[in-house]
């Protein structure tokens, strides 16, 4: 037996057993309720020769004459009557589907998972959670260093993030620049045998370090992108700093400093979070520089949070305007007031 004389019985069983289109079978029904093809045609929104054709393909598909052509107008055949029950059967099922898919989306969609960096969920994060927390039925804030955050963003773990660094190469993420905020020097409150510098103006680094002699840097440990980010600024200074003291967090390396047993290099953000330290320390601002800030991100799934993320940063940036850069005025009057940057911020 040749290959030729088994295609024939072959073709109809594949056609047979073939899943019929949702579309043709609703075409089908239509033209059964409406009593005409061109009745159907108007309720479908299509041309009368589209519906024919629907109506077509499922006779060709299961070999079977599903309207008897002779009566006008057109009537089901036996065969037709079997495939109307099931058909309303089978497209009720469908909207079905297609309900609870786009109800479990909306549902999904109040339940925000949420990644801050420390600095911003300890300080911006309430003022967010209070403004979402009205449309959504389930919020989550998570907190941590910006890798791990990147990391559960990309598993799905969160739905968006607010990192400080981005570095993924993954084109389905979206990465919008929420704010920036320039590095400061944070100094002990008295400085024993030497005259603490002014505070009233930018002053270089390096003077700064000339001035503190001995007194060694207290660093954000590599494990952060702060960390990493300020190694990098020191380094394009040309001022490589011994390794002596390091930390995760902005509250063990504050203490240091305020016990007069180092200094620092910080953010504003940072000692806001840890602002119950500041009576004992002195903050200086350094001249502004490209490498001497740190850039906030909104990160999230393109297309998959289109409006949330609009809001994160609408949120972010007015409490940032309204209260954190004024509080830090307060409590640190010797800071620019241009410290912390926001891009296309509405005007007041």
């Amino acid at each position: 037996m040749t290959n030729d004389t088994l295609a024939p019985s072959a073709a109809p069983a594949r056609r047979s057993n073939a899943l019929p289109e949702l579309r043709s079978l609703e075409a089908f029904v239509t033209v059964c309720e409406a009593g005409s093809m061109s009745h159907a045609a108007q309720r479908l929104g299509v041309s009368q020769s589209a519906v024919s054709q629907m109506i077509r393909a499922l006779e060709q598909q299961y070999d079977l004459q599903l309207f008897d052509r002779e009566m006008r107008p057109a009537r089901p055949t036996r065969a037709g009557g079997s495939l109307l029950g099931l058909a309303r059967s089978l497209l009720e099922h469908a909207r079905e589907v297609t309900g609870q898919l786009r109800a479990s989306a909306r549902q999904d969609y109040t339940r925000i998972r949420l990644g801050c960096v420390d600095s911003f969920a300890a300080t911006v994060g309430p003022e967010l959670v209070r403004a979402l927390s009205g449309s959504a039925r389930e919020l989550q804030l998570w907190s941590g260093l910006t890798p791990g955050l990147s990391a559960q963003l990309q598993a799905r773990e969160l739905d968006l993030a607010i990192c400080t660094e981005t570095a993924l190469d993954d084109p389905r993420i979206t990465q919008r620049l929420l704010f920036s905020e320039e590095w400061v020097v944070v100094m002990p409150a008295r400085s024993p045998g030497r005259p603490l510098p002014s505070p009233a103006r930018p002053q270089s680094l390096k003077t700064l370090v000339r001035h503190l002699g001995e007194l060694p840097l207290v660093r954000y440990s590599q494990r952060s992108v702060i960390g990493q980010q300020i190694d990098r600024y020191l380094t394009h200074l040309g001022l490589p700093m011994p390794r002596r003291f390091e930390f995760d967090a902005t509250d063990p390396l504050l203490s240091l400093v305020a016990a007069g047993l180092g200094w620092a290099i910080s953010t504003p953000l940072c000692l806001w979070q840890s602002r119950s330290w500041l009576d004992q320390v002195q903050v200086l601002p350094l001249p502004a520089s490209r490498l001497g800030q740190r850039d906030f991100f909104v990160l999230c799934r393109d297309n998959e949070w289109t409006g949330l993320d609009d809001e994160v940063v609408r949120v972010s940036r007015q409490v940032l305007m309204q209260d954190t850069l004024p509080a830090l005025r307060r409590l640190m009057p010797a800071l620019p007031a241009d410290i912390i940057r926001i891009p296309d911020k509405p005007a007041a």
